[in-house]
């Protein structure tokens, strides 16, 4: 799904990514539309611009990602490189950040890893998001509950793939590293998230980085 309140340019993006293999199943011009059409269309991944009528692209994000169902995996594609921007999205929920600078392969190469659930983000900008997600670990997480269990325990193989998750491998690059294929990186991330019922990627690096495993 394309959210774009500039008609030509979310035109041509649909267009773009319709050419390049993929079913854009929905369209919207405003943050309002964006959530009403994502909830009727389900897209697994929604190209969204943060500079929204009605409501913002963050709001959107907000409200779509995490959901019921799990939501939508969101590539923020927009024109703002501002650091204040980009680490709002990541709080928000998005996969990845792409500029509109970006070329048509760099977009739909971005589409493809975004729906396979690794982070994309224009060069120059991981390393702001990792610094990020370090600061939010910081940050005390709010404590369990009266008879909320314990965190699951996770096998020793689950450990291993989500302390590089925390290092900012993407998942092609754990694969490499252990020497197992990328469907089986992803099934252990799925594994990992169900069992400590997180949401996304972004919950998932702040819980490794709060019990040290990026430095492990």
């Amino acid at each position: 799904m394309v959210v774009d309140d500039h008609p030509m340019w979310r035109d041509a993006v649909a267009r773009d990514l319709t050419e390049a293999g993929f079913d854009v199943v929905a369209t919207a011009g405003d943050g309002e539309q964006a959530v009403r059409r994502a909830l009727a269309a389900a897209p697994e991944v929604l190209v969204l611009d943060l500079n929204l009528p009605v409501k913002p692209g963050v709001q959107v994000c907000k409200e779509l990602v995490g959901g019921r169902d799990g939501g939508p995996k969101v590539l923020v594609l927009s024109a703002s490189g501002e650091h204040a921007d980009v680490l709002e999205a990541v709080k928000s929920g998005a996969t990845g950040y792409l500029l509109k600078s970006a070329s048509t392969e760099e977009l739909t190469d971005a589409v493809r890893r975004t729906a396979l659930g690794d982070p994309v983000f224009t060069p120059g900008l991981a390393g702001l998001v990792l610094g990020e997600y370090r600061r939010l670990a910081s940050e005390p997480a709010p404590a369990a509950g009266p008879g909320e269990p314990d965190a699951p325990r996770l096998t020793e193989r689950e450990t291993e793939v989500l302390r590089l998750v925390a290092k900012g491998l993407s998942y092609k690059q754990i694969a490499e590293r252990l020497v197992i294929s990328h469907r089986t990186v992803q099934n252990h991330v799925q594994n990992t998230l169900g069992k400590l019922q997180l949401h996304n990627r972004v919950e998932l690096v702040r819980y490794a980085i709060e019990r040290g495993l990026d430095d492990a």
